[in-house]
């Protein structure tokens, strides 16, 4: 089995978020898959089979199970299909996935994604949520993930979460933003639940965030920072029910797993 290895929503090695991409042939069972990516400790890993010339079905898995929507090994796996792979006479690939049809467009160096945006519903802010976070947010929102936005970007840059207290909160993920300096928002992601401390460049995290600032910005394009120790940016364009996500991947390794996994 061919494994490759990209960081994903950068242009720069070992920046951005790495993901794995395992191009199949048939689905290995599930708990091989399961344990290639808890080997892997990377946030997902993702396998893909190949049905037509623009059209792959795609699914990923975190250290802690299988998730229904990624978007940095989305991007990581297209990436990996252009540059081996090109549909012939399209920049448009299709993958099939859990969340329905996901599409990644190539426009020059950056790889483009159409992704479902989440719904946000205010919830209050608990004195739960300040304890896990180390500082009080301002407000809070619940979609798949909790999205809980903070005063200023130096709070995120700085946070230091209780990751045993992040894991009895709401939400699959628990998300933190602001307003951004130099960006239109800046953010991070952590997952404890999924096994994942901190998601460095969270793609379907920003069908959260995205969503959020599109709205009290007053604007549809938007241009995000994500301040993990690995950061990223992320260019994004709200449309109501879809978020777009662009961004760059540059290529770590290129490597053939145990046979006897095939």
């Amino acid at each position: 089995m061919k494994m490759y290895v990209v960081d994903a929503f950068t242009d720069k090695l070992f920046n951005g978020n790495p993901a794995a991409v395992c191009p199949v042939n048939e689905w290995p069972t599930n708990q091989v898959m399961q344990n290639i990516a808890m080997e892997n400790r990377f946030s997902e890993t993702a396998f893909m089979i190949k049905r037509a010339d623009a059209e792959y079905d795609l699914r990923w898995f975190t250290p802690g199970g299988e998730i229904e929507l990624c978007g940095h090994a989305t991007l990581a796996s297209g990436y990996i299909i252009f540059q081996n792979d090109a549909p012939k006479s399209s920049d448009t690939i299709t993958f099939n996935t859990q969340s329905g049809p996901l599409r990644v467009t190539k426009k020059d160096d950056l790889y483009e994604m159409e992704f479902p945006s989440y719904e946000l519903k205010s919830v209050p802010v608990t004195d739960q949520m300040t304890a896990a976070f180390g500082v009080r947010p301002t407000e809070a929102y619940l979609g798949r993930d909790l999205l809980a936005v903070f005063e200023n970007e130096e709070q995120i840059r700085a946070m230091q979460p209780d990751l045993e207290k992040l894991k009895s909160l709401d939400g699959l993920l628990q998300n933190v933003t602001a307003l951004g300096k130099d960006y239109d928002c800046v953010s991070r992601s952590f997952a404890p639940k999924l096994n994942v401390p901190e998601d460095p460049v969270c793609g379907s995290g920003h069908c959260h965030i995205i969503p959020y600032w599109a709205k009290r910005l007053g604007k549809d394009e938007l241009t995000a920072f994500q301040a993990s120790q690995r950061s990223g940016v992320l260019y994004c364009n709200y449309q109501g029910t879809t978020t777009k996500l662009a961004g760059k991947a540059v290529i770590y390794s290129t490597g053939d797993l145990n046979s006897s996994l095939n």
